[in-house]
């Protein structure tokens, strides 16, 4: 066996947060010969397209998995699984290491609160959060599950408008058919249901709703659909291209209900609870006008709506950590562009935590954006690096990294001894999360949730 190479000065980051934002940051830093310690809390990197993703996203959830291994399994990377921020280690020992910079990549794993009193003492009973209702739904087929259970019911309410209420409202029509059709002694499972969708399935079949004796739920919005984040403008978009942009919302619309024969109800806000005995019933609802950006209540509007099951799914937000500002649900942030932290220099935010958005092509663009203003700013200088701005997804997932075209040091390197340093207390942490030390070979041993 021969000498290990010799540690010379240079760069470190250490990266919170192995998922999408995390690992194209560990993308950016490696193309430029910048070591990485990724800290990731869960025994697999994949994050919420692991747990987030509702279980039909195969191939995405296949490809994704793909993208994040290569970019984790590079030479100049240390995986640390199994450690959280503030549990295993705190910020205040990462910033104690004396690092080039500290990149928090650990995603927003809460959901925002529904903003109506009293109704986080119905959860479980009635009333369920986006994650752990996915969550639920990915895994309660899985012979050893225990994690958060669902008492589901057809007929549910859905308080969302963004891309994900819309995956919440698919499981929900899915569940209710599947379950409606082994009622009949006809095999089912929603992922095949959801491939043609639901209007073909029944179709095929000679049923309809009504005939199985199917409700559906309703997906409430507090503003317009033309107002739904599910397709966002170019930016600096024309007049002619933001009203394309409206019409795109409601075709995607339109079409989703057609596939999967929900109902809508826009410019709704819930204000109220409905309750029986000690569960949650549905909610009161008040109508809302919008004027530009302003959402303001119509007076006297308020409705009693009854379901015997309620999902909230208006967005995510990330977890506290001790020693790191908070602006409202957020972390404060000096420079929304960049990820700068307020106060903490050299530490930096980026992926769903700062965007507030849970989507994958977000999340990636976001991470490279930061990555790159760390690279250019603090650490190596100019580069060339990818394109920010990506005609679309597609070719978001075929771009890949550059060639630094110029590398002008603009901070001085890490000492080798605090490199070393640094490494050992790694090992260490490693050691206590029984990680071999090999990416590729760990996660081959470490079996799928999904």
């Amino acid at each position: 066996m021969g000498a290990q190479k010799a540690i010379q000065p240079g760069h470190l980051v250490v990266v919170v947060g192995g998922a999408v934002a995390g690992a194209e940051a560990v993308a950016q830093f490696t193309a430029r010969g910048v070591r990485c310690v990724v800290l990731e809390q869960n025994s697999r990197p994949y994050g919420k397209i692991e747990d987030g993703l509702p279980r039909w996203h195969v191939k995405l959830r296949a490809q994704e998995y793909a993208k994040i291994d290569e970019k984790l399994a590079h030479p100049l990377v240390q995986f640390v699984p199994g450690t959280r921020l503030g549990r295993e280690i705190g910020l205040k020992d990462l910033l104690a290491w004396k690092p080039s910079a500290v990149v928090l990549a650990n995603g927003a794993w809460r959901d925002r609160p529904l903003p109506v009193e009293g109704v986080d003492a119905y959860v479980g009973r009635g009333f369920y959060y986006q994650n752990p209702f996915v969550y639920w739904f990915n895994h309660y087929d899985d012979p050893d599950y225990q994690g958060p259970a669902v008492e589901f019911a057809d007929g549910g309410i859905v308080v969302g408008g963004g891309l994900a209420s819309l995956d919440v409202v698919k499981i929900m029509m899915l569940e209710a058919v599947t379950r409606a059709l082994k009622a009949r002694g006809m095999p089912a499972d929603p992922v095949t249901l959801e491939h043609g969708g639901l209007k073909r399935a029944l179709e095929q079949r000679g049923l309809s709703l009504e005939a199985l004796g199917v409700k559906g739920c309703t997906l409430f919005y507090r503003r317009t659909v033309e107002d739904m984040p599910v397709a966002d403008p170019p930016e600096n978009a024309t007049p002619q291209q933001l009203e394309r942009n409206r019409q795109t919302r409601r075709k995607l619309l339109q079409n989703f209900q057609e596939r999967f024969l929900f109902r809508f109800q826009e410019r709704s806000l819930p204000v109220g609870l409905l309750t029986e005995a000690d569960r949650l019933a549905g909610l009161t609802f008040t109508r809302t006008e919008i004027k530009g950006r302003a959402v303001t209540t119509v007076p006297g509007s308020e409705a009693p709506v009854r379901a015997p099951l309620t999902v909230s799914s208006i967005g995510s937000i990330p977890e506290p950590v001790a020693e790191l500002p908070m602006a409202g649900e957020l972390y404060r942030l000096k420079d929304l562009r960049t990820g700068e932290v307020e106060g903490l220099p050299g530490v930096f935010a980026l992926g769903n935590a700062v965007t507030g958005k849970g989507n994958i092509l977000d999340s990636l663009k976001h991470g490279r954006l930061v990555a790159q203003h760390i690279l250019e700013n603090y650490l190596t200088g100019t580069a060339s690096g990818y394109e920010e701005i990506l005609e679309d997804a597609a070719a978001e997932a075929r771009e890949k990294a550059r060639a630094v075209a110029d590398r002008v040091r603009v901070a001085p390197p890490i000492p080798a001894e605090r490199i070393t340093a640094i490494l050992r207390a790694v090992r260490s942490l490693q050691a206590a999360a029984g990680y071999p030390g090999d990416y590729r070979a760990y996660i081959a041993t470490v079996p799928p949730t999904c």
